[in-house]
């Protein structure tokens, strides 16, 4: 590995959703800072698995049901 084009590798505090902190190594920030996370694995649908819901603007779902409704859908 060439020396001196590869960013510092170090701790940081990361502050979850819920005020929980973890320690991770990453490149971003300092030494020391902390990562305020919006959105984490704890509270993200895409992890948790709940709370997915169709929606129906406009009743383009309706209208698509209602054309096909013949065809086992």
């Amino acid at each position: 590995m060439r020396s001196g084009i590869h960013p510092e590798y170090h701790l940081i505090d990361v502050r979850m959703t819920d005020g929980t902190m973890i320690q991770m190594k990453t490149t971003w920030g300092k030494e020391g800072d902390t990562m305020n996370l919006e959105i984490d694995p704890l509270s993200h649908p895409a992890w948790t698995g709940g709370g997915t819901r169709l929606m129906d603007t406009g009743g383009r779902v309706s209208k698509f049901k209602n054309k096909y409704a013949g065809l086992g859908f």
